[in-house]
């Protein structure tokens, strides 16, 4: 350890002791998400915060003596963004997990980064009230995370994405200042929207110690599930549009290729799916939920599917169950690069085009789930041991990636930039934007220490 180093850890033992853990397996731990990818070497320390103060500490020291941080929570982001390696602070605001407060007259609640969005949900059931953000990883992610990357999930096609359902934000910036962003009412449009500035930022901006949600009253009415299967995946993204087309919203709609479709099944010990095929998995909710249902299961038996209906809410959980399964069950396979494309919900037909046709060119197998609501996939890359992503993969996921673009859509619906597709942001913003937004992030961290080489690097 060098001196400064040391100088580090001994100022951060003063300000914050038990709270700073340098035991070799937490520090491993701290390398990695769920991406895959793990930073080189280890964290000087974790910080364990368990309130704002402590951020606050650990990040003036960091200031002091130019130190990187890196903000974690859970640890199940898929982009590499939270991952903390030598050199550097990994500041986990994990057991940060308080509901601070919960208006329901207001349809808002005031709560701390680190709360598991099901802890947060069942909590705010009792009030007749939800947070509508629905990742796949709701029962393991925190809320603070979902903001930092600016997740999405099942649901936010009818429902809408973290930056819909925020009003405000209280973070702490690399200096150690605390500033409380946003408002509490419906409406607020006073100066600049730092708010929004911060959701999605990936830790590049500050720390975020505190959110004000905007909650939506419990959903009356029952729940359809739609299963419908079709003989190829294109005919499936065929039959998603074609119920975008006819103005439904759905609540979900997820779109599962026969690759991921059979890994799920086998990891779940279901009967095998039908080689080849596909599934939509489709829930309508709300006072009109049977004739949406029916409507849409009309327009996808037309499209070429085999369709079941079901008003058992218990048959639908079990239906979506398959759907939330596809992480553990591509884990199953290999080690993998889940990634996280988003075309304009027409084109996802010819986006499966495009994935097919990089499986024939690269001699391999790319799973893909898709959330076709909204346009979002997941293709997902497996591959054998557990070190780098082999270059073969890379020239496949840059290939996935121009491809997306050239369709109008973008290289991240949810996951977030991180350090995996760095190298391609400036592809999609244009070098003038690509330097815009580094300036802006220099405002908030002139020293350039937060989440350093993770989005801009």
């Amino acid at each position: 350890m060098t001196p400064d180093a040391a100088a580090v850890l001994d100022a951060l033992r003063v300000a914050l002791g038990d709270r700073v853990d340098v035991s070799d397996p937490v520090r491993e731990a701290a390398r990695a998400d769920k991406s895959g990818h793990a930073a080189a070497g280890l964290p000087l320390a974790v910080v364990h915060a368990r309130r704002v103060a402590d951020v606050q500490a650990a990040l003036r020291i960091a200031n002091e003596t130019s130190t990187p941080v890196v903000t974690q929570g859970a640890r199940t982001g898929l982009a590499g963004g939270a991952n903390a390696g030598a050199g550097e602070i990994a500041l986990s605001v994990r057991e940060m997990d308080r509901i601070v407060e919960v208006r329901p007259d207001d349809l808002i609640a005031v709560v701390e980064p680190g709360i598991l969005n099901a802890d947060l949900n069942a909590a705010l059931a009792p009030h007749g009230l939800w947070w509508a953000p629905d990742p796949a990883s709701r029962a393991i992610s925190t809320v603070g995370g979902n903001i930092a990357t600016g997740a999405g999930g099942l649901l936010c096609a009818k429902y809408g994405v973290v930056r819909d359902a925020v009003l405000g934000l209280d973070v702490v910036l690399a200096d150690g200042r605390l500033l409380s962003l946003g408002h509490r009412t419906v409406k607020g449009v006073t100066g600049l929207d730092l708010t929004s500035l911060f959701i999605g930022s990936e830790g590049t901006l500050g720390v975020i110690v505190g959110a004000t949600l905007k909650l939506r009253r419990l959903t009356a009415g029952e729940v359809c599930t739609i299963a419908a299967t079709f003989p190829t995946v294109r005919a499936a993204a065929g039959g998603s549009a074609a119920v975008t087309a006819a103005g439904l919203q759905p609540a979900i709609m997820e779109l599962m290729d026969a690759a991921s479709l059979a890994a799920v099944h086998a990891l779940l010990h279901l009967p095998d799916p039908t080689p080849g095929a596909a599934q939509l998995t489709i829930q309508t909710d709300g006072a009109a939920a049977r004739a949406e249902a029916d409507q849409i299961a009309a327009i996808l038996t037309a499209a070429g599917g085999t369709v079941a209906l079901s008003h058992d809410p218990v048959e639908g959980e079990r239906l979506l169950a398959i759907r939330r399964s596809m992480h553990p069950a591509m884990e199953s396979l290999g080690t993998t690069l889940i990634e996280d494309v988003s075309v304009p919900r027409s084109a996802l037909p010819a986006m499966f085009d495009e994935i097919a046709r990089i499986e024939r060119d690269y001699a391999m197998t790319i799973p893909t789930v898709a959330h076709a609501g909204d346009g979002n996939l997941h293709p997902t890359f497996v591959y054998e041991g557990s070190g780098e992503v082999p270059p073969e993969v890379w020239a496949a996921a840059d290939e996935l990636f121009r491809a997306a673009l050239r369709l109008g859509g973008t290289l991240t619906g949810e996951h977030g930039v991180g350090v995996l597709k760095r190298r391609w942001l400036a592809d999609e913003l244009g070098d003038d934007q690509w330097r815009l937004q580094r300036e802006i992030a220099r405002v908030f961290d002139p020293k350039g220490i937060l989440n350093p080489g993770k989005v801009f690097a």
